[in-house]
Order: C-alpha cells, then structure tokens, then sequence
C-alpha cells in the first residue's frame, strides 16, 4: 500500500496499526528525493510488499518532519510493530536499506 499523508493523526494511526510501516520524507524541490522514489517504491513491491509506504511532502506539511525529527530530504523511516527501527537520511544506498527492512520482515512476515 503506498499512500500520502499530510494529516499528522493519521501517520500516527497507520504507525500503530501496521506491522510494517516506511515514512518517506520529501519535497518537490529535492532531485535526490525525486530519483530515489521510484527505486524504493520498486523495492518494495518486489521485495517487501507486505511494507506499507507514506509519503510525506516536508515542504507542504513541516509539522510534520519536525515531529519526527526529520531535518534533511530525503529521509526514511523504517517502523516494525509501531516502533522506529531504523532511520536513512540524504544520500540512501539501495542495498543497505534492502538489508535494514529484510532482517525485521523476515521475522515478522516469514
């Protein structure tokens, strides 16, 4: 499932009510956000696609990124059951964040 939000309340809502959940933290003026998009929504469908993916447009809703202490685009954020388990900011290789989600969805999807 991917989706985007720009309503706090409901982040927070898909957080705790998923098993696995990525933030996608972006703005439409950051190329690096922009040709990493696609990449991770690939990733995810081939890989992980019990993961569900929200994006958020910093730039539209800063309360938002700032909730989460988020200061840079892009920047990731990996949640299993509702907990933050690990965080990817700026320039992301594709292949350690293949790693980081497999080791948690293995164990709860596997």
């Amino acid at each position: 499932m991917r989706q985007e939000t720009g309503n706090i309340d409901r982040l927070q809502e898909i957080i705790k009510r998923e098993d696995a959940v990525m933030l996608y933290f972006y703005n439409d003026d950051c190329p690096p956000c922009l040709s990493l998009r696609p990449k991770v929504e690939a990733l995810l469908d081939q890989s992980f696609p019990e993961m569900k993916l929200v994006f958020v447009n910093s730039k539209s809703h800063p309360e938002i990124p700032a909730s989460y202490n988020v200061f840079a685009n892009p920047t990731l954020i990996l949640f299993f059951d509702g907990k933050e388990t690990k965080r990817f900011s700026k320039y992301i290789s594709t292949s350690e964040l293949h790693q980081a989600i497999e080791r948690y969805y293995n164990i709860i999807f596997a």
